[in-house]
């Protein structure tokens, strides 16, 4: 019997240790295995052979497992409050972004009351062929500028190559250096809006530039 209190000990621990998406379900189930297991080693003791009594060692490093197991879930419930606080933190920081102009990392432009900007730096000067294209992969406008070595602003004012002007929205955007002999190579961009929102889901911070959602990370500078 006592090697089967032990496996029933080790068991309710494990599965207590498994139970880290419910940390209060977790301490539940622990203590009635682990009153469960008292009433067990108590009726062991009771009726144990007295000419050959039952190893202490044994159920005393039961009872330190089930202690461990207490303790690690009484962390992971700390834990999580602590990490849900410095959530609360952030999204309320992240709420001075609303109304200030910011760089972003995105493959997406967004275009804000008709305007839409993205910034890039050539290694030196060349032509920068500019392409925007909808959701479905269209393209509805490209240009090539003249670009300086270094900072370069570009803003597209949501005119199509078709004359028709586009409705506010994010548009997938591409930068690419044209060499002399015509080959093009992508250049790495930010792109340039206005935060509209701050939201939280899943832990996760997005900002919000009109239409198009990023990441929190994404955003690399705040202009003052």
């Amino acid at each position: 019997m006592s090697q089967s209190i032990a496996s029933t000990s080790t068991s309710a621990a494990a599965t207590a240790a498994a139970g880290g998406a419910s940390s209060q379900s977790a301490l539940s189930s622990l203590t009635d295995n682990y009153q469960s297991f008292l009433q067990m080693l108590l009726t062991q003791l009771q009726n144990q052979d007295p000419t050959s009594p039952m190893d202490s060692s044994q159920f005393t490093s039961e009872l330190v497992q089930f202690a461990g197991v207490e303790q690690q879930i009484n962390t992971n419930t700390n834990l999580t409050q602590l990490i849900q606080l410095t959530q609360d933190n952030t999204t309320v920081q992240s709420t001075a972004l609303v109304g200030k102009q910011v760089q972003v990392t995105s493959s997406q432009l967004a275009l804000q009351n008709g305007t839409a900007a993205i910034d890039f730096s050539p290694p030196s000067a060349e032509p920068v062929l500019l392409t925007v294209s909808n959701a479905t992969g269209q393209a509805l406008y490209s240009t090539t500028v003249n670009a300086t070595q270094g900072a370069n602003t570009w803003t597209w004012n949501g005119q199509t190559s078709a004359g028709i002007t586009a409705p506010d929205g994010a548009y997938t955007v591409t930068a690419a250096a044209v060499a002399s002999d015509g080959s093009t190579s992508a250049l790495p961009f930010t792109v340039v809006g206005t935060v509209t929102g701050v939201q939280t889901s899943g832990g996760t911070v997005t900002v919000d530039l009109g239409k198009l959602s990023v990441n929190m990370t994404a955003v690399t500078s705040v202009a003052n």
